[in-house]
């Protein structure tokens, strides 16, 4: 088990209108713990993921990072998102400026890094995620893949203390995806606390150290991603692996 507790949701609720999209969620990452969420589409998934750094508001409950608990808005809560990376399915670069520039943007404007500074670790965090020779790019120049790999270490530029990563692979193509779950991977040998939301079962196995199955806004399983995927408890979760391993 990982440190101690990083990230904290306690009853976490969500409504969309009418819609109970997240019921009484309690979840745990601990420092240095890469968890990974699954479960069918509509069951809440990217919601919890986008409440950890308050993309989205929650109606009630609590949510503490390193043991603070979630500003609500100005300049707490623009200082709460610079301690927590996240990672979209679109990569939301600047097509205008050059995978360099996306890099240093945030350390130079929010941290007030050095442009030197800025620009010399940026190329350190393109060579880690793969792409030292395209630091003069643009982001159109690149392959979805590639992209992405900007977007991760676009994150990583913050020295956040967390990383989450709402269906990082969900818009490229099959060959593409595997680039990106690499760099992830290595996050996630390096100690990177992560979340992840994802459908890629062969990362939740071989990288997770918990496995959070969520279905209808409720969390059904948190288990090591063993014991899910060879002994489902619940129903729900035995359907859904039926579904997608298809063996």
């Amino acid at each position: 088990m990982a440190g101690e507790a990083l990230i904290e949701l306690r009853g976490v609720n969500k409504y969309y209108g009418k819609l109970h999209v997240l019921q009484d969620i309690d979840l745990t990452v601990g420092r240095g713990e890469v968890v990974v969420i699954i479960g069918p589409s509509g069951s809440g998934k990217s919601t919890l993921c986008r409440t950890i750094n308050r993309l989205e508001t929650i109606e009630s409950g609590t949510i503490t990072l390193d043991g603070t608990p979630l500003p609500d808005e100005g300049r707490a809560l623009a200082e709460l998102r610079a301690e927590v990376g996240m990672v979209f399915q679109s990569f939301n670069l600047f097509a205008h400026k050059t995978v360099l520039a996306n890099v240093m943007l945030a350390p130079v404007k929010v941290r007030k890094v050095k442009k030197e500074d800025a620009a010399r670790r940026a190329r350190e965090l393109l060579d880690r995620v793969g792409l030292a020779s395209q630091a003069e790019k643009y982001p159109a120049q690149l392959s979805g893949g590639q992209q992405q790999r900007v977007a991760i270490a676009r994150a990583l530029a913050m020295d956040p203390l967390a990383l989450l990563f709402d269906e990082p692979t969900s818009a490229l193509d099959p060959e593409m995806i595997n680039e990106v779950l690499e760099v992830m991977q290595q996050l996630a040998r390096d100690g990177m606390t992560m979340v992840v939301v994802t459908h890629e079962m062969g990362f939740a196995r071989s990288a997770a150290n918990r496995v959070v199955f969520m279905a209808d806004g409720r969390i059904i399983e948190d288990r090591a991603p063993e014991d899910f995927f060879t002994a489902p408890r619940s129903d729900r979760a035995k359907d859904f692996l039926s579904k997608i391993l298809k063996h």
